[in-house]
């Protein structure tokens, strides 16, 4: 849905989900600017989709609370399926491995002989 809007537009929607998200929480700006140390107009700016920098986005959700959401925006990548794939392929082996020699033959003993 978002690829098919503007900045403009997703600046909007997020100042929405930010203020939903906030009004969810039962926060008044003055709160949320307690916590954050933003001021109360830099909240509505951003509520209102009037921009803001990366810095008061991520300020803004520490102060609500949120912060652990950026996890899901872009979650960290894991290994490659490729890379997967060489962890548990079996190591190429280039060369037999020498015969190992029997141990020597020694006499049988019942071994109560001294």
């Amino acid at each position: 849905m978002l690829d098919l809007l503007s900045n403009t537009q997703i600046e909007i929607e997020l100042g929405k989900r930010l203020r939903d998200e906030r009004l969810e929480r039962n926060l008044t700006q003055e709160e949320v600017a307690g916590r954050s140390g933003l001021s109360r107009r830099t909240i509505t700016a951003i509520e209102n989709g009037e921009g803001s920098s990366l810095s008061s986005l991520i300020t803004l959700l520490r102060g609500l609370g949120a912060l652990p959401t950026l996890e899901n925006f872009l979650p960290p990548r894991g290994p490659s399926p490729i890379a997967l794939s060489r962890l548990r392929e079996e190591p190429v082996r280039y060369h037999a491995s020498k015969p190992r020699q029997p141990p020597a033959a020694t006499p049988w003993k019942w071994g109560d002989e001294r």
